[in-house]
């Protein structure tokens, strides 16, 4: 029996991306879906639970990608209110790559030593990446700092993240250098994941840090996140400091999105979100 997976994406056109990647993990057939809207949802799904029945049913599968992450969570939503009993297919959100980057990042981070009582900064992190990164090195013990050019908008992250994710977090506004100064003292690690080509970690502030130990970037358009390193770097060691570029954190990245997306066709029940996705790569290789 063939694996099916349906692909609804909000976007006008499904993501070749995501496509190609499903095709990369062993899926036999991917039915594309763009422009899909919540009232969309459950037909679609219907057609899936009810073409197969008992065991067959964890050969069909739905990815919910889309660049919107609010409105993908809306779709994701849909999709498993449209689930009923034991009648059931396995799912996974991954829009924009939001699930699958932050948990490649946090991975790198945690697989130099453990950051539990470390304090961690996430800069720029009030978009979908950062806040999920945020969020799971919350979850491993570390005292985690949010930044953002506007405290509210910082505040109000902080509090998504308290809410979805059961953990704090807390916000912090960087206007100046001074700022960032001001908001690394006694930091061990952080990672930039701000908006691509804007800099937000000088040189001059990181590369004689006298307690930052683990720096990533996930931004691989020039100018990048952190001030003069290189995407590929992958476990670069620079003074005492270990450093991940975009697309070494990019490699572990494709690796876990496979991953998962073999997954869905082991058991008709999964759904997987960033929690579930973190639990998954904790069991891989970070290499």
């Amino acid at each position: 029996m063939k694996k099916i997976l349906i692909q609804l994406d909000s976007d006008k056109f499904a993501s070749v991306f995501d496509t190609i990647t499903a095709y990369d993990a062993g899926v036999d057939r991917v039915l594309q879906y763009g422009g899909v809207t919540t009232e969309e949802v459950r037909n679609l799904v219907y057609g899936a639970m009810f073409t197969r029945a008992g065991d067959a049913l964890q050969n069909s599968s739905v990815f919910v990608g889309g660049s919107d992450v609010s409105y993908g969570e809306e779709i994701m939503k849909a999709v498993v209110e449209s689930f009923f009993g034991p009648v059931r297919v396995s799912v996974m959100i991954d829009t924009n790559g939001c699930n699958t980057t932050a948990v490649a990042a946090v991975r790198k981070i945690v697989s130099v030593g453990g950051i539990k009582g470390q304090k961690a900064v996430v800069m720029g992190g009030t978009g979908p990446v950062g806040m999920r990164a945020a969020a799971l090195m919350a979850g491993e013990g570390a005292e985690v700092l949010l930044t953002s050019r506007s405290q509210q908008r910082s505040e109000k992250v902080c509090a998504s993240i308290k809410e979805r994710f059961g953990v704090e977090v807390s916000p912090a506004e960087v206007q100046s250098f001074e700022d960032i100064k001001g908001i690394l003292d006694g930091a061990y690690t952080v990672l930039c994941s701000g908006a691509a080509g804007i800099t937000l970690l000088p040189e001059s502030v990181w590369v004689e840090h006298p307690t930052l130990r683990v720096l990533a970037d996930v931004n691989a358009v020039p100018p990048l996140g952190i001030e003069k390193i290189k995407p590929h770097w992958d476990w670069k060691e620079k003074g005492r400091k270990i450093i991940f570029g975009a697309l070494g954190i990019g490699g572990l990245k494709m690796k876990i999105h496979r991953s998962c997306l073999s997954r869905l066709f082991k058991q008709n029940d999964l759904v997987l979100d960033a929690e579930e996705i973190y639990k998954i790569a904790k069991t891989m290789h970070n290499k």
